[in-house]
């Protein structure tokens, strides 16, 4: 509410988009766009701030202001305002995915579908299950794709010259390194769970289709095991948990931990050239796979400004503004566009955006990509992990 009140004396007079592109564009004109966002890292800060907000202006003249907020708080700032009675949000976007989309669509906290009415989503293809399913739910135009990407492990290839690949070679390594190694308590760690969960199961598709309590209770219990029966190896004989992906890069760049994560796989070229990770860092994945998913941006059914919102987001997936966020030096964010579609010349830019990356290849990734499991899964998990392992 107090966000709403801060906002109210910008807000346009709600208006539905309606007819073409060019109405579109002409409604957005001269408005403000109330984009919520996770504003946890200072290059991501930086693309959005320096880049897409000055071209956003020059090209629509449209007012992008950023609101700090993801996951739980997109939810209960749009909870609130349903149950306040709110005409308008106050918040015109969001930057979502997973259980996040799952919760809004429960409450039908979103405008769609919208994406058919973008010019630039024809070079996206939704059929590609890690793009147009979001933790095996159909996004039906309520989303829009903005960044691909794929759960990698980090290392220091002159301090870690052979990691181990799979579930039974990290015990080993475990018992040969006590104290080098742990798991984020946070949505990283928890889809690192989930890429475990399915290697335990033994097929990638095991947690394929609707959420199964049986199937949920028989592969988490083999991982509780799994980790109690190693716990005493962990970072602080598993006594805690990092409660940031930060904490754990911090702790990997000081020598106490061997290795950290990252969900978006270029990640480890990102940390290199900002000098925050060392040259001879590596990222790679597990042999059984790890998660790949897609993240996405959502409009609020109560959005004041759903035309400048469309916009915005149209512009987000656009060539230029995705392969601007590929460049590691920007972001290293994965592209959602299917580059065979674009216009000549843009596949051989976003091939050299790759040039020297010390990231897996790209057919090393597809061939271990792990579709995301229904949300529940990642919803009982942070809720089991605290309880089996944590506080056991």
């Amino acid at each position: 509410m107090m966000l709403a009140a801060c906002t109210s004396d910008h807000r346009p007079v709600s208006v539905e988009p309606a007819g073409s592109w060019e109405n579109i564009l002409k409604q957005s004109r001269g408005t403000t766009v109330y984009w919520m966002m996770w504003q946890g890292d200072p290059m991501i800060n930086r693309y959005v701030q320096e880049y897409v907000m000055p071209e956003v202006k020059k090209r629509f003249d449209i007012n992008l202001k950023t609101v700090s907020g993801q996951g739980n708080e997109v939810v209960k700032l749009l909870m609130a305002e349903q149950e306040a009675g709110v005409e308008q949000s106050a918040v015109d976007l969001c930057w979502i995915n997973g259980e996040t989309f799952f919760q809004l669509r429960q409450i039908a906290g979103l405008y769609g579908p919208f994406t058919d009415k973008l010019p630039g989503i024809r070079y996206v293809d939704l059929e590609n299950p890690f793009i147009g399913t979001d933790f095996q739910q159909k996004t039906d135009g309520y989303e829009c794709p903005w960044g691909n990407v794929q759960l990698a492990v980090i290392y220091d290839s002159l301090r870690t010259p052979a990691p181990p690949r799979d579930l039974a070679m990290l015990e080993q390594w475990m018992r040969e390194h006590p104290g080098k190694f742990t798991i984020p308590y946070d949505f990283t760690g928890m889809t690192l769970l989930k890429s475990w969960m399915t290697a335990l199961g033994g097929s990638s598709d095991v947690l394929d289709g609707p959420f199964s309590e049986d199937l949920y209770r028989k592969l988490s219990g083999e991982l509780w095991g799994y980790i109690n029966r190693n716990k005493a190896l962990f970072w602080q004989k598993g006594a805690t948990f990092p409660e940031s992906l930060s904490a754990m890069h911090r702790m990997f760049v000081n020598g106490e931990l061997d290795f950290t994560f990252s969900n978006n796989h270029n990640e480890v070229d990102n940390k290199i050239l900002q000098g925050v990770f060392p040259g001879s860092a590596r990222s790679y994945v597990f042999d059984a796979g790890t998660i790949r998913n897609s993240h996405y941006l959502g409009i609020p059914a109560r959005s004041a400004n759903k035309a400048g919102a469309m916009v915005v987001a149209d512009f987000l997936i656009s060539p230029e503004a995705q392969l601007k966020k590929q460049d590691p030096g920007v972001w290293g964010d994965g592209t959602v566009l299917s580059v065979n579609r674009l216009p000549a010349g843009w596949a051989g830019q976003f091939a050299r955006s790759r040039a020297g990356s010390h990231a897996p290849d790209p057919d090393t990734l597809v061939k271990r990509a792990l579709k995301e499991p229904a949300p529940e899964y990642m919803i009982r998990l942070y809720r089991d992990f605290r309880t089996f392992i944590i506080e056991k």
